[in-house]
């Protein structure tokens, strides 16, 4: 999408925080955009960014295979940014010495500000508690380059030379780590960049429909509604873009919240006056999940499924479109530049449906980040407490019911499921958490009810804080809040009788069991 206003492009080397560089500058108000580092200069430059980051990346300059960029990038005016890999990289294209360095730097560090008018520090203290994450170091800054800050492990953690625009830091200021990061893209953004920060989510709205519009200026266009977030707001979108042309399916699956499959037609049908044709399906799944335990074979089951589903509700439509609910994040994931990350979990979308239903796809939401899709669903009308939902699996319950997936034991999550969301809410903890959930496990315990013995399931709930989804640390709910939850559970939920906590942050575990 042409934003239709100030760019920075972030040229991706492969660092873990590519994407929160471009996140951390979106909310300073510029639209910033990851691209390859081997997108080549021609192709920059026909994009006009206002500056240009380079990012992290886990190589070292001096390596045959590293990743390198023109060295006219930098005679380009444009000002340019180095971070970490990218501030080596510049320093090695220029001149400069850089070596693998005798003690490392992983993790927090301090670094000292020795040039007091070095423009990315303008406003901080002689001192800044950093995030730094490099095995080598520059040894000597290329010619026309001044050391403005240093560390115990880094005499050069910070160069500039303001003739030329061209600046580096040896330390991340994009993670949440770096006390005033914020302040240092700040800096480089409104300071050395000349950044307005018009760049909104209002804004967004107007573009993105005029561009739905183009790509789709006849014919109908199809979607997958699933209730969650990113599919609901892509509806919306689209809705108030083309109109009676939109037509979405909801495919039960059998494996949804409680609850979930009234909600979404009644507010899509009956509120927003959405075309939702419903693929009552729940059985062909369930059946397709008989007798299968592991993890990575359910989530494949259930995406095949899904496409499966998918494909023979939307033959009939006579559409010309297939639109997906794919995000930002999503899609830098699979154009990244070292490939895909290893797998930790598989998802599934209608990946793989516009080359076999001969459809032309459309993706409104490919430039935004989910907390932006969050905010662009209450610029569309969707109900906060809706926007705000906790993150859903693809898969569904499928991955929280451990082990055999049945419709019983569908039934036995769901209920307690719903109790602790409800008791999440009536505490006021469910937006001071991240992701919450139930888990039913596969194994039964010993308990007494009355004057039986009882021998049933057990429950697990989870709740955690993150704010990126990368690490994430269980919560510390009150123990009235959990006790209420499990005493509920227990006495309502028939084939339950206990209830345990998961107070294990990721790493080492994962958000969801499976």
């Amino acid at each position: 999408m042409n934003p239709g206003h100030e760019l920075i492009l972030i040229l991706d080397f492969g660092s873990q925080y590519t994407q929160l560089i471009a996140r951390r500058i979106r909310e300073l108000g510029v639209y910033g955009e990851v691209v390859p580092f081997h997108a080549g200069l021609a192709a920059v430059r026909e994009r006009r960014p206002k500056g240009i980051i380079l990012s992290g990346g886990p190589d070292s300059v001096y390596d045959p295979d590293a990743p390198k960029v023109e060295a006219a990038l930098f005679r380009s005016e444009v000002p340019v940014l180095g971070i970490c890999y990218g501030m080596q990289l510049m320093m090695h294209a220029l001149g400069g010495d850089v070596r693998p360095a005798s003690g490392r730097e992983y993790g927090p560090a301090v670094v000292r500000v020795v040039e007091p008018d070095a423009r990315l520090f303008t406003g901080l203290g002689p001192e800044e508690r950093v995030w730094a994450s490099h095995g080598d170091r520059v040894e000597a800054a290329a010619p026309g380059f001044r050391r403005v800050a240093a560390s115990a492990n880094a005499a050069y953690a910070g160069v500039e030379d303001a003739e030329r625009r061209l600046y580096g830091v040896q330390f991340h200021p994009e993670v949440v780590h770096t006390e005033h990061g914020r302040e240092v893209l700040r800096n480089f953004l409104f300071d050395i960049c000349g950044c307005r920060g018009d760049w909104t989510i209002a804004a967004f709205v107007d573009e993105a429909i005029a561009e739905v519009r183009r790509a789709a200026p006849e014919g109908r266009v199809v979607c997958a509604l699933s209730g969650g977030v990113d599919s609901s707001v892509m509806a919306l979108l689209l809705h108030r873009a083309l109109g009676d042309r939109l037509v979405c399916i909801f495919v039960d699956n059998g494996l949804l919240r409680k609850g979930e499959r009234e909600q979404v037609l009644r507010d899509f049908r009956d509120r927003y006056r959405l075309e939702v044709r419903l693929a009552d399906e729940g059985a062909r799944f369930l059946g397709r999940l008989a007798g299968v335990e592991d993890p990575e074979r359910k989530r494949k089951i259930v995406g095949e499924t899904f496409i499966e589903v998918f494909e023979e509700h939307a033959r009939g439509l006579d559409a010309t479109y297939l639109a997906q609910g794919t995000i930002y994040p999503d899609r830098i994931e699979s154009a990244s530049v070292r490939g895909p990350s290893a797998t930790i979990k598989t998802h599934h979308n209608v990946g793989g449906l516009p080359e076999r239903m001969r459809l032309r796809l459309i993706e409104p939401l490919r430039d935004l980040f989910k907390d932006e899709v969050r905010r662009l669903g209450v610029e569309l009308g969707l109900d906060r407490e809706f926007v705000s939902r906790h993150p859903f699996p693809g898969p569904g319950l499928a991955v929280r019911v451990v082990g055999e997936v049945t419709a019983e034991r569908v039934a036995i999550l769901q209920e307690a499921d719903d109790i602790f969301i409800s008791e999440l809410r009536a505490a006021g903890h469910y937006d001071a958490v991240s992701q919450a959930f139930a888990v039913l496990l596969p194994i039964k315990t010993v308990g007494v009810m009355g004057d039986y013995r009882t021998y049933e399931n057990v429950v697990a709930l989870r709740a955690v804080a993150t704010q990126d989804f990368m690490t994430a640390d269980w919560s510390r709910l009150p123990y009235d809040l959990l006790a209420r939850a499990s005493s509920r559970i227990v006495n309502e939920v028939r084939g339950v009788n206990r209830v345990v906590y998961d107070v294990t942050s990721k790493p080492p575990g994962t958000i969801e069991w499976e």
